[in-house]
């Protein structure tokens, strides 16, 4: 199986196909000086549960790390990965981290979705 990961500039968004076909993706948004402060992951419901998710965010880490660019963790996946390995811990942004901790990152996105549409938040069983 091929895989691309594409940076769709256009789309705020980092893009995994795998045999030519979109599976997944990454939103950031692209800080300075090189900071990418990794907000929201999605996969196509189809290819849920194949391990499009860690495989993209790996991806997404080590091209980065090639820019020479640090992250801010605000995506509770990406928390969550970044939780299970040192592997990418220099590339955490030191004065903007984001989230230790998936909860947190849940939390947080819970009440920034409810600020947004003016309601109470939802909780999510994960």
């Amino acid at each position: 199986m091929a895989e691309e990961l594409v940076d769709s500039v256009a789309h705020g968004r980092f893009e995994l196909f795998r045999d030519g076909e979109l599976v997944g993706w990454l939103y950031y948004t692209h800080l300075r000086p090189n900071r990418y402060a990794l907000r929201h992951t999605e996969v196509e419901p189809g290819h849920q549960h194949q391990g499009v998710a860690g495989a993209m965010v790996g991806r997404v880490l080590d091209e980065i790390r090639s820019r020479e660019g640090t992250v801010t963790a605000i995506c509770p996946f990406v928390v969550d990965y970044l939780s299970r390995t040192i592997a990418y811990a220099d590339l955490i942004d030191a004065r903007h981290p984001g989230y230790s901790e998936r909860a947190a990152a849940e939390s947080a996105l819970r009440k920034a979705v409810a600020a947004t549409t003016d309601r109470a938040p939802e909780t999510r069983e994960s």
